[in-house]
C-alpha cells in the first residue's frame, strides 16, 4: 500500500498549503498525532496534537501565530508504512510580519491508509534519522 500513502502525503501537503482541514482529516486517522516543529520553535514548548480534535487545534493554533505557511517537499520517499518528505517551509509572521524560509523534513506513519502520526523537522537530518534505517 506504499505508493497509496505517498498519494495520500501529497493531497496532505496540498490541503495543508490550503488550511483545508476536511480534507487533512478524511486522510487522518482517528488517534492520529501531530508534531510539529514550526510551533515548537516559536513557542519554546513541544507540542503534540491528539485526534481530529487536535487536528483542528492544530490548524487554529497555526493561523492564530503565522499569517503565511507553506511548505513543498521536492523529494518525497516511500518507505513503505512510513513517508519521508525533505523540503521546505515558508512562513509570514501574523504580528511581525517576518518572513522566514528554513528546510523541512516531515516523517509521516500509515495504517490501513490512513495518516497515524506526523514528526515534522526542522532540520531534514532529524527526519532522516527519525524514520531509521531502511535495508
Amino acid at each position: 500500500m506504499s505508493r497509496e500513502n505517498v498519494d495520500t502525503f501529497r493531497r496532505g501537503v496540498e490541503a495543508y498549503n490550503r488550511r483545508d482541514v476536511e480534507a487533512l482529516l478524511a486522510d487522518a486517522d482517528p488517534g492520529i498525532e501531530w508534531y510539529p516543529a514550526i510551533l515548537g520553535k516559536l513557542s519554546g514548548r513541544a507540542t503534540v496534537y491528539r485526534g481530529h480534535d487536535g487536528l483542528r487545534q492544530l490548524m487554529i493554533d497555526i493561523d492564530d501565530t503565522l499569517a503565511e505557511i507553506d511548505v513543498e517537499f521536492p523529494e518525497v520517499r516511500d518507505l513503505g508504512d512510513q513517508v519521508l518528505g525533505v523540503g521546505r517551509i515558508r512562513t509570514r509572521g501574523k504580528a511581525s510580519g517576518v518572513v522566514t524560509e528554513a528546510p523541512l523534513g516531515y516523517v509521516a506513519d500509515y495504517r490501513d491508509g490512513k495518516v497515524t502520526r506526523v514528526r515534522t523537522y526542522l532540520d531534514p537530518r532529524e527526519a532522516l534519522e527519525a524514520a531509521g534505517p531502511r535495508e
